[in-house]
């Protein structure tokens, strides 16, 4: 395992919910963090919390359905920060549609910024990562991964790619040192995404987000030789941290 302390990390969908969390637990590691989402209000206040606290951070506002200005958030922490020790790609929309009421819009929004994002995070930090012969990629994966859902007609499609990339990338930075894998929430999370979307049954044995965070910050030190191309389980990695913390 690699020390995060003073290492840095490009996390996504950094405002609210699992993000939010994620971010703290990088910080409390010791991270230095550009935390990228399109939500400026909730960023600003995080960005205040997290600063208040002693923490290096950059709040980037980028809508990530764009990939040229997402190309170009990532660009500008590169050129803050560096080539990141950690890339984490946790953002993604989800909006329940059958295929009869779907857009072409809003069907590309969501695949742009579960997929396209995923290509134009990686491409932009991946030559970095090489010629430091290390580096860590995590993008967050879900059930819809795996399985189909009713009206998931964008979210899921691009879940699947999502691994899909995953795999290629896991194959193509091994002899680089990189690891490149996806983290799944292994149970419920009550974020503003379930409040919307889960059922009275999907909430049995929800658990906050923060139980889930530990578990980014352990792969934020991973390289290929501990493990790529692996779905890893969120809930799972995180207790069993506890654990041994005691």
């Amino acid at each position: 395992m690699i020390d995060i302390r003073g290492q840095v990390a490009f996390l996504t969908g950094a405002a609210e919910g699992l993000g939010r969390e994620v971010a703290r637990e990088l910080v409390a590691g010791g991270m230095r963090v550009a935390l990228l989402d399109v939500q400026a209000d909730k960023l600003d206040k995080l960005v205040e919390e997290l600063r208040g606290g002693g923490a290096d951070v950059l709040p980037i506002v980028v809508d990530l359905a764009d990939a040229e200005a997402t190309r170009a958030a990532t660009e500008q922490a590169l050129a803050h920060y560096g080539t990141p020790r950690v890339l984490i790609h946790n953002a993604a929309v989800l909006r329940e549609v059958s295929m009869l009421e779907v857009t072409f819009d809003n069907w590309r929004r969501e695949v742009d910024i579960i997929l396209q994002a995923a290509y134009v995070l990686t491409k932009t930090v991946w030559a970095g990562m090489v010629e430091a012969k290390g580096g860590s990629v995590v993008f967050m994966s879900s059930g819809s991964a795996l399985f189909g859902f009713v009206k998931e007609t964008a979210y899921t499609p691009g879940k699947h790619a999502q691994e899909g990339l995953m795999k290629v990338l896991a194959l193509e930075g091994k002899e680089h040192g990189i690891a490149v894998n996806t983290m799944s929430t292994g149970r419920p999370i009550d974020t503003p995404m379930s409040d919307s979307h889960y059922t009275e049954e999907m909430r049995v044995g929800i658990v906050p987000p923060d139980r889930l965070a530990p578990a980014f910050a352990f792969l934020a030190g991973i390289d290929a030789d501990f493990a790529t191309g692996q779905r890893f389980n969120a809930y799972q990695v995180s207790e069993a941290i506890r654990a041994a913390r005691g």
